[in-house]
This record gives structure tokens, sequence and C-alpha cells, in this order.
């Protein structure tokens, strides 16, 4: 793969970061390409019946697609990518208007494992969804994005705390409300701000899931440009490969031998159990419906299963620089080394011998290379939605991702080769022989 397409690819993937600042915004990008390549949307109170070509079904944050080719049996297999839309944040609280000393601020609160550190001192806006009045007293959403220097989580000045450079933790409970302007607190003054950005009357808002995002766009970073530098690599880079790989699989000249499948959770950053987590039926329920449309039966259903396929795919850990003994010596990915196989015999990970196999003969038939990744035994090992989705389903599962630095900070980094790299294997395992 020469670098253009890289290229091309990354140019691609910093448009859907800068326009997906929540999981709400990540699921409407998604499913704006694939209606762009002819997905239509099913709604859970449609007749599936017959339903085949490109389909898709979403929920809040989270959405799931799918690939019917023309005369597929009910028991054809699945090719599973699975994928989340959230990263950790700040997320603004049911009662914002706060303040102290003479200032105005917004009470948050603390969304996954966040390096609070890495927020301090940057411009903020917001965005999320509300929750509105609709016809009928059927309540609508409305996304709302806000691309604004509105609010700052100051840092203390050093003369003030000498100790702030030996680690010293920020106190989670008490300084992490975000200042945005001077003056007494005044009730309601979020909402009106965030309606009028979304061309709403504040009166008609019942409800919003509501975050914080860092407004410096996406870009690339170093002497030859080789790394990506953006908010919310883990998971974006994964949902960008997966919408890629299905719309390719879908669009390419040949028809794939599997039914290819994207699976985007919301809430994997805090445990994944909600109605749109990994944890939750959404999945399962989603893929057997899809076969009884096709005319399927309980057998048939059983038998795509037991032929069905899955890659979690979610950001990896390249070996940092200046802290080389946290990693395993003998497992040091680095960025632009392709995308990495993680491997954790205490199932953290979900991959085993016949994953990693699957996975690295599509790897080499797209002309990729790929890294192995475990964990330094005296360190705590992450996890993923990948032994979720292989408890849930029962299918054979292998845990991949792109090796990056600063996960979970407000603004990651990887190379620039590698989204690429995940997006070509990820088509060739949909595709298939």
């Amino acid at each position: 793969m020469t670098p253009a397409p890289h290229r091309s690819h990354t140019d691609d993937l910093l448009s859907f970061i800068a326009a997906s600042p929540s999981p709400y915004h990540v699921v409407a990008s998604a499913a704006q390409r694939l209606e762009k390549a002819g997905f239509r949307e099913l709604r859970g109170t449609d007749d599936w019946t017959g339903a085949t070509g490109g389909l898709f079904v979403s929920r809040a944050g989270a959405l799931i697609a799918w690939y019917v080719p023309e005369g597929a049996a009910a028991h054809t297999p699945f090719r599973i990518v699975g994928t989340h839309t959230d990263s950790p944040n700040l997320r603004i609280k049911p009662a914002p208007d706060t303040g102290t000393s003479g200032w105005r601020q917004i009470g948050v609160e603390i969304y996954g494992g966040v390096p609070l550190n890495t927020w301090l001192d940057r411009d903020l806006g917001i965005s999320g969804r509300l929750a509105l009045r609709g016809p009928d007293g059927v309540p609508r959403s409305r996304l709302v994005q806000i691309d604004e220097p509105l609010l700052r989580v100051p840092q203390l000045a050093i003369h003030l705390d000498r100790s702030v450079n030996e680690g010293v933790a920020l106190d989670r409970q008490r300084h992490i409300a975000p200042i945005w302007a001077l003056g007494e607190s005044r009730e309601g003054e979020l909402l009106r701000r965030v309606a009028a950005a979304a061309g709403e009357d504040p009166a008609d808002v019942l409800g919003w899931d509501l975050m914080l995002h860092d407004i410096q766009p996406p870009g690339y970073l170093g002497v030859d440009r080789e790394f990506v530098v953006a908010s919310r690599l883990d998971n974006q880079v994964s949902v960008h490969a997966g919408v890629t790989a299905l719309v390719d699989a879908a669009t390419g000249a040949a028809q794939p031998a599997f039914i290819p499948v994207l699976a985007a959770f919301d809430h994997e950053e805090v445990g994944s159990g909600s109605e749109t987590g990994a944890q939750s039926p959404m999945l399962e329920r989603i893929l057997s419906r899809s076969v009884a449309a096709r005319g399927g039966s309980d057998e048939d259903w059983s038998r795509a299963l037991a032929g069905a396929f899955c890659v979690s795919a979610d950001m990896a850990h390249a070996v940092h620089p200046n802290y080389s003994e946290r990693h395993d010596p003998d497992h040091r990915p680095l960025p632009n080394g392709g995308p990495t196989v993680k491997v954790n015999v205490n199932q953290r990970y979900a991959t085993d011998s016949t994953g990693i196999a699957v996975f690295t003969a599509a790897a080499e038939r797209a002309g990729a290379p790929w890294q192995p990744f475990v964990s330094n035994n005296a360190m705590p090992c992450g996890t993923s939605i990948g032994p979720l989705t292989a408890a849930r389903l029962g299918v054979t599962t292998v845990d991949v991702g792109v090796p990056g630095l600063s996960m979970h900070s407000a603004r990651e980094l990887c190379g620039v080769r590698d989204p690429g790299y995940l997006a070509a294997i990820l088509t060739t395992i949909m595709v298939g022989d």
C-alpha cells in the first residue's frame, strides 16, 4: 500500500472525528456515510421481511449495520466488526449552573477513565443531544454541537501549588467545574445557550445528554507528518475503519461470502452495561431478526453463529519512549507498524490462536503488517468489547487495535498508516474468500 491511500484514508478520518464530538454524532456521521453508499435505516417497528442489501439500525449512541448479498441463504455466517462510539470526557450535570468567588461555572461529571490533567487549560465546546417536546406528546431528539471556546478548566498557577510537578492528583470533586463567565450563577443560563445553538425553544427541552469536547481540530504531527493527533481516536479510528470496510465490502466488485456486520456500541468506557452497550442483547436480537427476515429458522440462526467470526477493534498501546519499562519487553508495538493483535490468557482479551490465524491471514491478503501485543505482567491489563461479544454470542473473536500514545487523553496520537491498514484488513475479513 502506497503512502497516498493512507493519507487519503486519514484525511477522511480527521473529517469524521471533527464532525463527531459525541457518541450521538458518531452514529449520525456513520449513518450518513452508509446512506450515501445505498444503505437504508430500519426501525424496530418496521417489517423486515425479505430485507436485503445494506441495512442499519441506530439507537442513541449505538449503531448496528449489515449487508445482505442478493440470494444469501438464511444460515450465511456473519463477519462482525465490533467497536465503540464513546470516549472518556466531562459530561454536564442535570443542574449545571454553579459558580464561586465571582465566577460562573458549569457542573460536570467525569465519564470513564479521564486523565484530568489533559483537560486543563484547553478551550472546550459543548456537544450531545437534547430531548425535546414533540408532536402528540412523543419526545423528539436534536443533536447539538457548539465548536466555540465557551469553557475552560484552569490550571492552578505553580506559584500557588509548588507540588504540581510532583504528580499530585487533581481533586476529582472540587476542581473540575469549568469557568465560562464572571458574575453570579444564573439558573437556566446553560440551557438557554445550548437551546439557542440548536435553534430550539428552551421551554421545549425536557432533558439532555451533553458533554464537553476540545475544540482544537484534529491534524498531523511530526517532521514528515507521520502521526495523527486528535481527540477521541479511541475509538473513532475503529468506527471509521469499520464503516469504511463495510461500505467497501458492500460496493466492491466481489460479493461477500458472508454477512458483513458493523456493531458500534456505546458506554464501553464505563463497562458496556446499558441498553446500547456490548453487554446488552441489542446485537444478538438484531442479527437473529435478520435471519428470520430471510425466512430462517432457529436452526439457521444457530448455523449462522456457528460459522461466525468477530473482530473487536479498539485502540491499543504503542510503546511509550519515556516509560518503556511499563511495557512487555518483547511486545512493544510502534506507530505505522500495523494494527496490533491483543492477547491476554486471563481473557481480558478474547483472542486465541484461531482468531490470530484468521486475522493474520487477512492481513497477508490485504498486504498490511500487524504487530502482537501483550501487557506487562506487572501491570493491570485493559479490556475491550471482545470478551463480552464472545461470551454473549459464543463466536470466535479476536481483539485488535491501532497502537497509539496518550490513550484517553483529551488529545491522542497514532501513526498515519495504521488506520488505513486496519480498514484494509477488516474489508478482507468481511468479504472473505
